[in-house]
């Protein structure tokens, strides 16, 4: 059995995104239904709704930064009830047994994950999933984040993926009180990086070409701004950085950040799913540096995570808009208009 649900998708690369009619499934023994509230708009909606990456299945039903309060739940849930204000990230799905789930890095299931969008619904026969874009969504109870009620529910709306893909590198490199980080762009991800750094204690520069961020840059939290294309201030800070975060979204010159990093640090890429440009070897095997790269987080990270940002009040600088709004937002993110996530409010779509 299944429930037509309101939504906003693509039915192909070339459209606009419009209203439509999807089905959810109805709410099993291990479910958990929300009404969603919010939905962040993250770059890779876009990726993925005009095929930018190849591979999407239409309709596209985009959206994996979802809030929302929980309306239903099936007989195996314990631990969740009608009322609750719950999230659901970039995951709905693993199938929990393979080596990387037991160590909850489901995003890394051998079997594949299934994630809030564009995959296969293992369990609604034929279906795909479909994202947050939409007024409601039915969920495994193993992938429902809790919501710190303290937190601005709109703001939380990108934690779930910006907030976990910066969170996750800074944790597992074990970003600490005085180390000197430098997180490289200052966009969705970028002000996110720029806040954790600062709350682990970390001393934060961000690294930008753009000297008109420096004063939002420090706002966020920022101790310094260094602008990458001035080649005297790179190099005062040469081999001087204990990690570094990079989120810029396009391939693009390694070697200069490469030549911040101390001996044994490293630097991880969030952002560039595409091609990097060539860099010089002697760059890192001169200073045993690393190059590593990252993807979001599992479950019980992310709720470390949230409930780090409940202790420390931190959620994410947005803008909120209507859903009628969607196919302009898209296009100001593409022009990094935006400071620093379009959030949706979900009302629009039922109104």
């Amino acid at each position: 059995m299944a429930t037509s649900t309101k939504a906003y998708g693509v039915q192909s690369e070339k459209d606009n995104l419009k209203p439509m009619e999807i089905l959810r499934r109805d709410v099993g023994d291990n479910d958990v239904k929300l009404d969603i509230t919010y939905c962040g708009v993250c770059h890779s909606d876009i990726h993925t709704a005009r095929n930018e990456w190849g591979g999407s299945k239409y309709p596209v039903v985009p959206g994996h930064e979802i809030i929302g309060r929980v309306t239903a739940i099936g007989k195996n849930v314990k631990n969740i009830k009608e009322g609750d204000l719950v999230g659901v990230g970039c995951l709905v799905d693993s199938c929990q047994e393979c080596d990387p789930c037991k160590k909850n890095l489901e995003q890394f299931c051998e079997k594949g994950a299934t994630f809030t969008y564009n995959s296969k619904d293992k369990h609604f026969k034929g279906k795909q999933t479909f994202g947050g874009y939409s007024s409601s969504v039915v969920v495994d109870k193993e992938f429902i984040l809790n919501i710190p009620e303290n937190l601005d529910a709109a703001g939380a709306a990108p934690l779930l993926c910006a907030g976990i893909t910066t969170w996750s590198p800074l944790k597992h490199w074990n970003v600490k009180q005085g180390d000197k980080v430098g997180v490289i762009g200052l966009g969705g991800l970028g002000h996110m990086g720029v806040k954790f750094a600062n709350a682990l204690g970390a001393r934060v520069v961000m690294i930008t070409t753009s000297p008109s961020k420096a004063e939002d840059a420090k706002k966020l939290g920022a101790h310094e701004v260094l602008i990458s294309n001035d080649d005297a201030e790179m190099a005062k800070h040469k081999a001087s950085f204990d990690f570094i975060l990079n989120t810029i979204p396009v391939g693009h010159k390694m070697d200069p950040y490469i030549s911040l990093l101390k001996i044994d640090a490293t630097m991880v890429l969030v952002g560039a799913v595409e091609p990097l440009e060539p860099f010089h070897g002697g760059g890192i095997i001169s200073g045993r540096k690393r190059i590593a790269g990252s993807l979001i987080g599992g479950i019980k990270e992310t709720q470390e995570m949230l409930d780090f940002c409940g202790k420390h009040n931190i959620v994410s600088d947005i803008e909120i808009i209507n859903i009628e709004n969607i196919n302009e937002a898209y296009d100001r993110v593409v022009k990094a208009d935006v400071k620093y996530r379009f959030v949706i409010d979900m009302a629009s779509l039922k109104n």
